[in-house]
């Protein structure tokens, strides 16, 4: 596989805003179905190739991390630092080979998306196949959002432990900041104006912010670790995992799930390449990408493990409840509410292409726009809404969500469906190389999906 060259100017540019204006009107474009005799993506005009490699890898680390940088420490106390660095790099490595294989084969024939892709290779099951997984996807997102909005406005309870949310520090308990509440207030007068929205361009500003906030989060989580590193007052941690009675080998495998959808991007892959100046260059925008992501993700999995050790939650926000000090207070109240307003304008960006794609995936006939037709406009919008809501106040913690879409839609969009596309190879490029290493990353996503929906099926009925 060829790497196209890149410069430390393109590197440096990645640190600048430049582009976030554009990137969510391109991205839920690209990832909206379209009526099959139609193609699935429009022609780019190749005025619009405006992108620098810089501002592809920004999109593509915006589109990496997300949700998935919650769960991070608690995979690290699950797997131990060192099986968790690994893994870390082994699935930023099969990512970058599942990428270059899409890519390679998009260019290699007429498709211009990952549906239509899909669509080239098997045919209107695979197109459909895509579909979904990318509707289950985005869905999951929504409710592990609301999940840790609640987590944070109201706690939880986890492992036999309370964690305080930040209103009942604040207030007490009350009824009114039950996490049921709390998460229908946010949904109802922050997330709802948000997602009545009808372009995807109006949230460009939400967009930028919900970026610097995130990056608030990481800068002061990790300073508050390195002051406890100075200070000694680090939790224990372990480099390699504790087996005993009650902990097998094959529970190890529920973490793999986790650290599939954190590096789950690939329904952005045709999107952000269409922006480029030279397509080619995409590539080199993802390994940049991945390389950063991954350090975040580990920086971030280990300064959480040492500060929180043990008592870490599968949302390591849940933590960051107590202090010994009104600053550590306040820098706890901050880091929280940082990452909870980043999710909820985050929020509106995922649910446009959902919505997309459950308007053309359920009416593929109309002739009518989403946007103009009222009624199918705001029934698919309150559905989204009440559906997403409801599931956040039953799933106890994002960790299941994780988990779940981690064993079958995001292993499928990852790795098995770019696999698959290589194995087939209906335009006939591919190596015996690339089969190889497809088949090989077919069957290690099979295998550790289907072994880590098992232990959980066995762990829930046990509980």
């Amino acid at each position: 596989m060829g790497t196209p060259r890149k410069t430390r100017f393109d590197i440096f540019l990645f640190f600048f805003f430049s582009s976030s204006s554009s990137v969510y009107h391109r991205l839920a474009a690209g990832m909206s179905p379209v009526p099959e005799n139609t193609p699935l993506l429009s022609t780019v005009n190749p005025s619009t190739r405006t992108a620098s490699v810089s501002g592809a890898v920004f999109n593509v680390a915006t589109s990496i991390i997300g949700a998935g940088i919650m769960s991070i420490p608690f995979a690290l106390k699950v797997l131990g630092i060192i099986p968790a660095l690994v893994l870390i790099v082994f699935v930023a490595f099969l990512t970058d080979i599942s990428v270059e294989l899409l890519l390679r084969f998009t260019h290699s024939g007429d498709s211009t998306t990952y549906a239509s892709l899909m669509k080239e290779s098997f045919g209107t099951i695979g197109s459909v196949a895509t579909q979904v997984c990318i509707m289950i996807t985005n869905l999951g997102c929504l409710i592990m959002y609301q999940i840790i909005i609640g987590d944070v406005f109201s706690g939880n309870k986890e492992g036999g432990q309370v964690h305080l949310g930040i209103l009942q520090e604040w207030f007490g308990n009350h009824w009114w900041n039950a996490r049921e509440f709390s998460i229908l207030f946010t949904a109802v007068f922050i997330l709802l104006p948000l997602v009545l929205l009808r372009r995807v361009d109006s949230l460009r500003f939400s967009s930028f912010v919900s970026f610097v906030l995130a990056v608030v989060f990481v800068g002061i989580s990790s300073v508050m670790a390195i002051i406890a590193i100075v200070q000694g007052k680090t939790k224990s941690t372990r480099l390699v995992p504790e087996l005993d009675n009650e902990t097998s080998f094959l529970n190890l495998f529920t973490a793999v799930p986790v650290l599939v959808t954190a590096f789950t991007f690939h329904f952005n892959v045709h999107p952000i390449s269409s922006e480029l100046r030279k397509p080619s260059n995409m590539i080199t925008a993802v390994r940049i990408a991945l390389l950063l992501c991954a350090v975040i993700y580990f920086l971030i999995g280990i300064f959480g493990y040492l500060l929180f050790g043990d008592l870490l939650m599968s949302d390591i926000l849940m933590n960051f409840d107590q202090s010994v000090d009104a600053t550590g207070a306040m820098l706890n109240d901050v880091v929280r509410l940082s990452y909870a307003i980043h999710l909820m304008l985050v929020f509106p960006v995922q649910n446009f292409p959902l919505r997309s794609n459950i308007n053309e995936f359920l009416f593929p006939n109309k002739e009518a726009s989403l946007v103009t037709d009222e009624r199918r406009f705001m029934g698919i919008t309150m559905a989204l809404l009440v559906f997403s809501y409801l599931a956040a106040i039953t799933f106890p913690n994002i960790w299941y969500i994780f988990q779940f879409m981690g064993s079958t839609s995001a292993a499928c969009l990852a790795f098995i469906f770019p696999g698959a596309i290589a194995l087939r190879d209906v335009n006939g490029i591919a190596t015996r190389k690339d089969k190889v290493v497809a088949s090989i990353m077919v069957i290690l996503a099979i295998v550790t999906s289907i072994i880590a929906i098992f232990i959980n099926i066995n762990n829930a009925l046990k509980n």
